[in-house]
């Protein structure tokens, strides 16, 4: 059990009532991506249409953050009716289109879901929460304004990051699969940040505060876990500048991935299942 310590990273994120703020924002586009942001909304509304409730950015774009040819757009969209299969390839073909067409990118991400599903009391405390603090509004209508303000508590830390343990099977089955250094180099990128990420909310309630900064998240955690501390600093860099390294990979899903599984179930319990 980590010793309790008083982080370098003093706590931010949160307003004036304790509540974590909204991240990012259109204004914080830099100069270079918003040709990529323009052409993925009437790209968007061109494939949806009236079927279309809303779309969002997320990540480092909105954020201002980006890097010319090594951040990837990051979309989600959100549909009046649940999205076919048909739906999600259509949109992996826009993803595909948009990164062939701009090399300001490397990659595009994009997450497809209903407008029920995203405002069900299910998803509450995870892709809601989403929606409404770490999403921009590009198009349409704002659901954050149907979903509550959110705390960085427990609950929140256990619905957001409390299935490690169930990711871990299928983790290990992408990196059999992995046949070139490309392949595996998106998978140490996605890895490593999810890693970073769980890593991080882990310890988030007791730290009382949120920030997506990667390097940042590192040094919340190190502060509570210094035992750690050396393996997620490595993941955060891996994550921002990955490498093709099959052991990393075995690492993540054989040590660090499986520790912090456990730890994240001892403390905060296991996510609410889904169907």
């Amino acid at each position: 059990m980590a010793a309790e310590t008083v982080p370098a990273v003093a706590a931010k994120g949160l307003d004036a009532e304790g509540f974590i703020e909204r991240e990012g924002s259109l204004g914080r586009v830099p100069h270079p991506f918003r040709p990529v942001v323009a052409a993925a909304r009437d790209h968007v509304l061109g494939l949806f249409g009236s079927r279309l409730h809303s779309a969002y950015l997320y990540g480092s774009i909105p954020r201002g953050t980006a890097r010319v040819g090594r951040s990837d757009l990051d979309l989600l969209l959100a549909l009046n009716e649940e999205p076919t299969e048909a739906d999600r390839e259509d949109v992996r073909t826009l993803g595909e289109a948009l990164d062939k067409e701009f090399p300001q990118i490397d990659g595009v991400g994009s997450l497809l879901y209903s407008r029920t599903l995203l405002l069900s009391e299910l998803e509450r405390h995870d892709m809601g929460w989403f929606v409404a603090c770490l999403c921009t509004p590009l198009l349409g209508d704002d659901l954050a304004e149907y979903l509550p303000r959110y705390r960085p508590d427990s609950l929140l830390a256990r619905e957001t990051n409390g299935d490690l343990a169930l990711l871990l099977p299928r983790w290990r089955e992408r990196i059999e699969g992995a046949d070139s250094d490309e392949t595996r180099r998106r998978l140490v990128r996605f890895l490593s940040r999810h890693l970073v990420r769980t890593a991080f909310t882990l310890v988030m309630p007791r730290w009382n505060g949120w920030t997506s900064d990667l390097p940042e998240m590192t040094e919340v955690f190190a502060a509570y876990y210094p035992e750690r501390a050396d393996q997620v600093r490595m993941a955060a860099v891996l994550g921002r500048s990955p490498s093709a390294d099959t052991a990393v990979l075995r690492t993540y899903v054989d040590d660090l991935g499986p520790w912090l599984a456990h730890e994240y179930t001892r403390v905060h319990g296991t996510k609410t299942p889904r169907p």
